[in-house]
């Protein structure tokens, strides 16, 4: 029998620690008025002394939990993040030990604020091809790729995650996606450049750790390419809510716009958490399941839809 992903849990979680727009304007020269109006974000969560593997590990508790599901019954675990541990081991297996689904497999996607959209995708056809039960997470503490004394981008981002538990079930509910990337403009946006120490290397590979970006470019990308592809993926169809990645709101307001969608279907969280790349759908999802926006079972039409480094972007249609 033909089976399909469905979404049967939701989880987050937010590191205790909040840094005020207020709180930044005592470090560099910036004002909760410059980058509310800009960017609509107040306050965002940083981490004191967890790491992207810790956030997860928390998130892939609470999803057993909410299931009474055991985690050797788990046949894989996906993380996307930006902004892993180590280069290896992934952050996946990381969880994957941690939580002892020693039969699952795990590892991490990276397509920065697109991968839980992309890593979604991907677990859904697991279960297409037979598996039964999978996490997805978005995780990231992007608070160590930040240069703070760069307002540019210090006031932009935070540190999270968030995650859900697909199951194989006999209804179709991945109904729409279409994911896509542009390597030529990838220099828009980049962070975690490792510097080549190597005798043998001979070209200079002088680069910046810290997360960069050309802010209009990445503004302009957004607002053409991602309404186009929400276009695309929703047609005609009339949707319950769109969850788009929750990187400002000013572009949000502007897709919502072009695609003449109601404002009041686009849900925002940024205000609370700023920008959390990866992590920032599936902490919005949480939010709406836990307020009870949404109602996993009750068969609303969602749109998540990711958009970031790469550049890589898409969206999902998936009846929840």
């Amino acid at each position: 029998m033909e089976q399909f992903g469905t979404i049967t849990a939701t989880a987050s979680v937010l590191p205790e620690k909040i840094i005020t727009n207020e709180d930044l304007s005592k470090m560099m020269d910036t004002s909760d008025e410059w980058i509310a109006s800009r960017t609509g974000i107040r306050q965002r969560r940083c981490v004191t002394d967890q790491e992207t593997s810790d956030l997860c590990y928390l998130v892939a508790e609470k999803l057993l939990k909410k299931r009474n599901t055991a985690a050797s019954e788990l046949d894989f675990i996906i993380v996307a993040t930006m902004s892993p541990d180590y280069a290896t081991p992934s952050v996946a297996v990381q969880v994957q030990g941690k939580i002892g689904a020693m039969t699952a497999i795990a590892f991490d996607i990276s397509a920065a604020c697109s991968g839980f959209v992309y890593a979604l995708s991907l677990a859904e056809k697991l279960i297409r091809c037979g598996s039964k039960k999978g996490l997805v997470i978005g995780g990231e503490t992007l608070s160590k790729l930040i240069d703070w004394s760069d307002r540019t981008t210090a006031v932009l981002f935070g540190d999270g995650a968030g995650g859900v538990l697909l199951e194989a079930g006999n209804e179709q509910k991945l109904l729409a996606e279409h994911l896509a990337a542009d390597g030529t403009r990838g220099t828009s946006l980049t962070a975690g450049y490792h510097h080549n120490a190597s005798p043998i290397y001979t070209e200079d590979s002088e680069g910046s750790f810290y997360l960069k970006m050309v802010g209009r470019d990445i503004f302009d990308f957004a607002v053409r390419d991602v309404a186009k592809n929400i276009k695309e993926i929703i047609k005609d169809e009339p949707v319950d809510y769109l969850l788009l990645h929750q990187a400002n709101l000013r572009i949000i307001e502007k897709i919502a716009r072009k695609v003449k969608v109601p404002q009041e279907k686009f849900l925002t969280n940024m205000d609370k958490y700023g920008n959390t790349s990866a992590a920032s759908i599936p902490i919005l999802l949480d939010e709406a399941v836990t307020s009870g926006r949404i109602t996993l079972g009750k068969k609303q039409k969602v749109v998540f839809t990711g958009y970031g480094g790469g550049l890589t972007w898409g969206s999902i249609l998936m009846e929840l």
